[in-house]
């Protein structure tokens, strides 16, 4: 399987500020395989040590914190020399909290060594804090639509996707197997188990099973992390998901969990679902300017899954929708849709996501992409009746350049509006740019 996030990797390796690297991510998204894959290619190959499965390996970072010696006591336990052509990918670093530490004594000390470390859970050590400066950050999602397209076959498609570089009608020749792809994309999804399962047996059955196995692992870590004290209220918060998103207002309210639920009861367990890298919170702002993060109102957000294939299953949609035209789409009050459309804007570096909303308008996300911002509507069918945007852009004209729709119709840009298909949801940052150039 081809992952993009690789170019992220040799650019890491080429910088002359490299710092030991901390790639973060959900459970079960790729984070071991990528790094494996990354170290064959280092001169001496990759040493690795999982510090969940491997306990052993802990004492090695506690009893002491001078880094040449780790590196000594490492290449007696593996047999083997580890040199600065080798990569030290440590695995599982949450489970060994000692380790976590010592990566700012390899940023101080020795420099010229390659450390990279990967867990499932790094985000909840991390909000408890973490030195700054020390490390370099990279996040890693389930696969892309891009990505799912050449696994299955179709790198011809993902190369047609790359290749746009001008605001014109897609053929039919691609957008009805682009259209068709995607909906495969909404069931499956980017986990690349299940993306495995299904480009190997094309046996949905067998892809609902392993989503249903990575929902449960998802579970069992909720009472293994997770303080006991907040774990029922997790369970809740995370059960309540479908129906939260079901409805026509998005807007994650607490009372959707257990009736009577106040935020402050219920706040630690969100944040946990949140940090662990399950749920992605968007917050609603009161008006664009800069930064959007400026203006949030902390009290109203939406809250989506980070895999749609696992959104979809969590929900019990059948799959059987994939037969019809654009039900898919429009199931489940398009939430499937805005999940999707979300999980490409997250990979847009450097971007703040949020919505706005003033009764009785919303826009489904609002975007910063270096200092002007974007409003981006989702729609799941061919019906794009934009009273919501249209507003928006009346209402805040001068800090409007265009407005982005993202839908089944075809790519088109009237001026005001770029309809974006949503099988181009992965070139999105690029299409505003060639827009907002004319």
């Amino acid at each position: 399987m081809k992952r993009y996030v690789m170019e992220d990797l040799y650019r890491w390796k080429e910088s002359k500020r490299r710092k030991p690297l901390v790639l973060l991510g959900a459970r079960q998204v790729g984070k071991t395989w990528i790094l494996e894959e990354f170290g064959k290619t280092f001169p001496d190959g990759f040493v690795r040590i999982n510090f969940d499965k491997q306990p052993e390996f802990h004492s090695f970072f506690q009893t002491t914190k001078d880094v040449k010696r780790i590196i000594q006591n490492l290449s007696l336990a593996v047999g083997r020399p580890i040199t600065p052509d080798t990569l030290i990918i440590l695995d599982e670093i949450q489970a060994c909290g000692d380790a976590l530490n010592t990566l700012k004594y390899f940023c101080e000390d020795a420099p010229e060594y390659y450390v990279a470390s990967a867990g499932s859970l790094l985000g909840l050590m991390l909000a408890k804090g973490f030195p700054v400066g020390k490390v370099d950050f990279l996040r890693m999602g389930p696969m892309t639509f891009e990505e799912f397209l050449e696994a299955n076959g179709d790198r011809n498609l993902a190369e047609y996707l790359k290749s746009i570089n001008s605001v014109e009608a897609i053929p039919e020749l691609f957008s009805g197997p682009l259209t068709e792809k995607l909906k495969m994309y909404f069931i499956v999804g980017g986990m690349p188990e299940a993306v495995k399962v299904w480009t190997e047996d094309r046996d949905v059955r067998e892809v609902d099973r392993i989503q249903s196995e990575i929902l449960e692992a998802y579970e069992h870590d909720f009472a293994k992390h997770a303080d006991p004290y907040d774990v029922p209220k997790i369970r809740l918060i995370w059960h309540s998901l479908p129906s939260q998103l079901a409805k026509e207002n998005k807007k994650f309210l607490y009372s959707a969990v257990k009736k009577g639920a106040r935020a402050r009861e219920y706040e630690n367990a969100l944040n946990w679902l949140i940090n662990a890298d399950l749920l992605k919170k968007v917050t609603r702002i009161t008006k664009p300017g800069i930064p959007l993060s400026a203006y949030e109102d902390p009290d109203a957000f939406k809250v989506y899954m980070g895999d749609v294939g696992l959104l979809r299953r969590h929900a019990r949609l059948a799959s059987s929708a994939f037969s019809e035209e654009t039900r898919l789409f429009e199931e489940f009050k398009g939430a499937l849709t805005e999940n999707y459309v979300l999980e490409s804007l997250l990979r847009i570096p450097d971007t703040g996501i949020h919505y706005w909303s003033e009764t009785p308008y919303e826009v489904d996300f609002v975007i910063q992409l270096e200092n002007d911002i974007f409003p981006v509507e989702v729609k799941a069918g061919k019906s794009v009746r934009a009273v919501s945007i249209k507003n928006y852009a009346e209402k805040y004209e001068d800090k409007t350049k265009l407005c982005v729709r993202l839908s089944m119709k075809n790519l088109s840009y009237d001026g005001k509006i770029l309809n974006v298909p949503l099988y181009l949801a992965d070139e999105l940052e690029r299409l505003i740019g060639i827009a907002a150039r004319g």
